[in-house]
């Protein structure tokens, strides 16, 4: 059985920051892969004021074992002063993909 995958979410201020932590999480295989989605629009209350800004939003694919130092190293790399990194377990999907995850990330 493969071990645990799971999803983790996370906004960008543009692509190039999004790209480039994304790039760095693959390569230090923290995360399996990276899906960039760009031009969302985020509406959100900080510091006591309502904001809208344009964001990227990326999902990133790793395994359980591998959370805690992605975050991390999330965390580092990210701009912002807290970062959204949400993390959901992947209760099902196909065999085959879930096994790639769990490779790519060892």
């Amino acid at each position: 059985m493969p071990e645990e995958a799971l999803l983790v979410f996370s906004t960008f201020p543009d692509a190039a920051a999004a790209r480039n932590a994304a790039c760095k999480l693959v390569e230090e295989r923290l995360a399996a892969c990276a899906n960039l989605m760009p031009q969302i629009e985020s509406i959100y209350r900080w510091q006591g004021k309502i904001e809208s800004s344009s964001e990227v939003f990326v999902i990133i694919k790793t395994t359980h074992g591998r959370y805690q130092q992605l975050e991390q190293r999330l965390r580092e790399l990210h701009p912002y002063e807290v970062p959204e990194i949400v993390q959901l377990q992947i209760c099902d999907g196909l065999p085959a993909y879930l096994n790639w995850i769990g490779e790519s990330c060892s």
